[in-house]
């Protein structure tokens, strides 16, 4: 994501301190890498993180995962220490793509790409399915309805993928395309996450 949930603030249990991202588990456990000076963007926090990856752990390791507003990387980054197959991180902002990019070849991490776009005009091009997708944009630019529809409609997501995501608590998730079952739900502090199994036979694209 390219901005904070919420002006100046950091959300629950922020990911390593100001300025900082620390990679939580995995490979590259405990490095810390630099979060441009962005006003308001924070990783995701260690705990959601954290909830998150226990849940994904039977199924990332050698997983293709796309990270459609990459902002800080937190996620990105996390699910390539923890054992991804590939691993790319979309990212609007110039100065935020630079920094991942920076911070990609700081940890060597041979399987993660940085694309700077805009993630919706992405999602228009021709598709190569994926096994998990991160949606985690800034709140107040109500971008998770849209992003689930392109995914849906574009051919994106391969036979059983997984769909994270991320909003406002007091938000709550839009409507979700037909054929996806939110499996996993949770909350922590203001932000409410869970993920969406999409079933092969709601028009998912297959080899």
């Amino acid at each position: 994501m390219t901005r904070a949930k919420a002006p100046g603030r950091s959300p629950a249990g922020s990911g390593g301190g100001s300025g900082r991202l620390r990679i939580i588990g995995g490979r590259y456990r405990g490095r810390r890498l630099p979060i441009p000076d962005q006003p308001g963007l924070r990783p995701t926090a260690d705990r959601v993180r954290e909830t998150l990856f226990n849940w994904l752990a039977p199924v990332l390791p050698g997983a293709r995962c796309l990270d459609l507003f990459a902002g800080s990387g937190a996620i990105g980054f996390e699910a390539a220490s923890r054992g991804a197959g590939e691993v790319v991180l979309i990212e609007r902002n110039a100065a935020v793509a630079r920094q991942l990019r920076t911070n990609l070849l700081t940890l060597a991490a041979p399987r993660v790409s940085v694309i700077q776009a805009d993630a919706l005009a992405w999602l228009a091009a021709d598709a190569t399915p994926f096994d998990l997708v991160f949606i985690d944009p800034p709140f107040a630019d109500d971008l998770l309805a849209p992003a689930c529809a392109r995914l849906a409609d574009g051919g994106w997501l391969a036979p059983g993928a997984r769909v994270y995501l991320e909003t406002a608590a007091r938000a709550g998730f839009p409507p979700l395309p037909a054929g996806w079952e939110l499996i996993r739900d949770s909350t922590a502090g203001q932000v409410r996450f869970g993920i969406a199994l999409i079933q092969p036979a709601a028009g998912i694209a297959s080899d």
